[in-house]
């Protein structure tokens, strides 16, 4: 048996980012995105952490910094993004923004038939909200 807890791990299908300051990440979505740290491993001697476990929204995203002495060197995020099932769209893309991640397509009613918005968080990482359709 392993000396590390293990948190329920929570949605289908889970994201695991790869950031470079995963601690300062974990502090940034806590701001962001309403994160609760379900578990987080103890940084090394530089500064970095292996492993951390957070619920955003009910669902869980993991992350760890990198490690380019062990083949997992820091390469910018793309083509993909982390879609986040809201109850109101307006409400998580503002407090995002308003903890410092950058707008990229403001949240509006889209075509089919959910409420819809592009962010980019400090950590290069594209995450989008949708939820339910508003009256504008």
């Amino acid at each position: 048996m392993s000396d590390y807890p293990h948190p329920q791990v929570k949605g289908g299908a889970v994201c695991y980012l790869s950031v470079d300051g995963a601690m300062k990440a974990v502090e940034f979505y806590k701001k962001a995105f309403a994160a609760e740290v379900a578990w987080v491993m103890p940084p090394d001697e530089k500064g970095r952490t292996m492993h951390a476990h957070l619920y955003i929204n009910n669902a869980s995203i993991m992350m760890s910094d990198c490690y380019p002495e062990h083949g997992h060197p820091w390469v910018p995020p793309a083509g993909f993004s982390v879609m986040l099932k809201v109850d109101d769209a307006d409400r998580w893309y503002n407090r995002a923004v308003d903890a410092g991640c950058t707008a990229i397509m403001p949240v509006a009613n889209m075509f089919w038939g959910d409420r819809y918005g592009q962010l980019k968080d400090p950590f290069g990482v594209l995450w989008a909200v949708n939820g339910p359709l508003t009256k504008e």
